[in-house]
């Protein structure tokens, strides 16, 4: 796998997701990683640090310039928490954990080793999402998630799919429900 290749596809993901979904500084965007998936192996099964490494390289930068704050989510190991910013969530929504790469995933670890002071919460509201190699981050999306189409289909072997969120839509005429 050339690392180089997944940071550039990345870096042109995370460009074309901030471009279009409008998030502002303080917002989140949660972000689900296989590694995996990226070298072309299965989910859950052939973890490749380095990969995970290269995609926290390529977007990290890029949200702590925008003021956007990253949500790694972890495997079904850890129940898929999320690892982020301290500052970024109430102090009582913290739980105890650490992730490694077969127990966490390797990109909530490469995440969790890079952020200056990580926390990991059990559940987010993000306003945003990245969903590389189909992890499924829809739990922790606000309540309204809408599918966000970019050009950058694909990290390496995986599928790419992003969504940003609206608020709910709540009253209006009842007639038009009628």
């Amino acid at each position: 796998m050339d690392l180089e290749q997944v940071k550039q596809q990345t870096l042109t993901a995370v460009t074309e997701l901030l471009a279009t979904a409008n998030l502002q500084k303080g917002d989140i965007l949660v972000v689900g990683c296989s590694s995996s998936e990226i070298v072309g192996g299965v989910i859950g099964k052939d973890s490749s640090y380095h990969a995970a490494v290269a995609v926290v390289e390529a977007l990290l930068p890029l949200l702590q310039e925008k003021g956007v704050y990253l949500a790694a989510q972890c495997c079904e190991h850890l129940n898929r928490a999320i690892i982020i910013e301290r500052q970024a969530v109430q102090k009582e929504d913290v739980v105890s954990v650490v992730p490694k790469p077969k127990a966490g995933g390797s990109f909530a670890t490469a995440v969790y080793e890079r952020l200056s002071n990580p926390v990991a919460v059990e559940t987010i509201r993000a306003d945003a999402g990245l969903d590389i190699g189909d992890t499924l981050i829809g739990m922790h999306l606000r309540a309204v998630a809408v599918p966000l189409r970019i050009a950058q289909t694909t990290i390496g072997n995986a599928h790419v799919v992003c969504a940003t969120t609206r608020p709910k839509y709540i009253g209006g005429p009842r007639a038009q429900y009628e």
